[in-house]
């Protein structure tokens, strides 16, 4: 449901069959339960707030965003992968995507754990290099909300591209040392898979005895716990119990830490909203260089339009959209000084929100391409 105000999320947030799930200065989209729709519509209209019913029958919306299971294993690529970008894929496609091209390409590709998620399972990096002594390194995550399934369908193409089609490249995207964690949050993707489609959070056993999860991206440790962050462990976006109290977050952290990469570049894909945000996301202002995060997101933006893409906003996340503190980009720019860290809001604007259908995983992956390239031109020419 999208409104062009606020004002109902105020009027019907008391309620627990209800949740906020994109927010700007316009409208905000609210998830509701059948039990409270009829209740929420009198509301609204009472109150005379204007709304538009954009998801009629979400389960449907569910059922089919994903070809069915036959059609899948018709489209499963032969090359040695299971990997396809028709289709949105289980963690384990994707560990093993990332095994295939280590194997296949071991002069370019190499796989590390970082560390395990609250359940044990691998946090997976990809490394794509040519060796080159004074490569600049670019890091990409996907995945750190589960839900966002087309964040690691978009960074797999990405990788894709980048191995798969090396020799297509521009030079100055080969001579970047490429850094790529496309499932940050692998319980919670597979939680979404298994058992409730829309889980945002990690899978942290329940601290009161009712609520399970953290919000990763409220847990990095740069003005962790201010605005846009809970304390509340039944929350979305509950921040945990300090920062880097996740093992998924502490191992991005300690692999920083010891890395000896140039990096120059922090990219984390979510959805939805198509927005190219950059820090500050803590509080609505900036930092000295905003000019510069701002040119080339508008540059890169207006290519992604040009290409017949989808349009992107560009801006600071504390003042475009809300205050978020605690979130990777912020830790990326404020704790390790890496220039260009943005945010990337994939598709849609909301007509399919959270539920993109797997046949835009491809036009959403090429916007998100163009972007991504346009930060390593920067890095390498700038």
């Amino acid at each position: 449901m999208s409104t062009d105000s606020d004002i109902s999320s105020s009027i019907i947030l008391f309620t627990a069959d209800v949740a906020m799930w994109n927010l700007n200065g316009t409208s905000v989209d609210m998830f509701l339960k059948r039990p409270v729709i009829s209740e929420a519509r009198k509301l609204l209209e009472n109150a005379k707030v204007p709304f538009d019913v954009v998801i009629d029958d979400l389960q449907h919306a569910i059922d089919t965003e994903n070809p069915p299971p036959e059609v899948i294993e018709q489209l499963q690529n032969r090359k040695g992968h299971r990997m396809t970008w028709s289709a949105y894929h289980r963690l384990s496609d994707v560990h093993g995507y990332l095994e295939y091209l280590a194997k296949t390409y071991p002069e370019l590709c190499s796989v590390q754990s970082i560390g395990n998620s609250i359940e044990g399972r691998p946090l997976l990096v990809l490394r794509i290099s040519n060796g080159g002594v004074h490569n600049k390194a670019i890091w990409i995550d996907g995945g750190i909300h589960a839900r966002e399934w087309i964040s690691p369908a978009t960074v797999t193409y990405i990788i894709d591209q980048l191995v798969e089609y090396r020799e297509d490249q521009p030079k100055y995207v080969q001579d970047i040392d490429w850094y790529i964690l496309p499932v940050a949050n692998p319980d919670g993707y597979e939680y979404t898979h298994l058992v409730d489609r829309l889980w945002r959070k990690n899978r942290r056993p329940s601290t009161n005895g009712r609520c399970h999860g953290v919000d990763l991206n409220r847990n990095f440790g740069y003005h962790w716990g201010g605005q846009g962050a809970s304390r509340q462990p039944c929350a979305e976006t509950f921040a945990g119990q300090n920062a880097f109290s996740e093992p998924e977050t502490l191992a991005q952290r300690d692999f920083f830490a010891r890395s000896g990469a140039n990096f120059q570049g922090y990219l984390s894909f979510h959805s939805y909203g198509q927005y190219i945000l950059y820090p500050w996301g803590y509080d609505r202002v900036v930092p000295p260089d905003h000019k510069d995060l701002e040119k080339l997101g508008r540059e890169a933006a207006a290519l992604m339009k040009q290409s017949g893409g989808a349009t992107y906003s560009v801006g600071p996340s504390g003042s475009l959209l809300y205050p978020a503190s605690g979130g990777s980009d912020d830790w990326g720019k404020g704790t390790l000084g890496i220039k260009y860290c943005y945010t990337i809001e994939l598709r849609d604007s909301g007509r399919s929100g959270f539920i993109l259908p797997a046949n835009q995983i491809i036009a959403a992956s090429k916007e998100a391409q163009i972007f991504t390239y346009k930060v390593a031109e920067a890095i390498t020419h700038g």
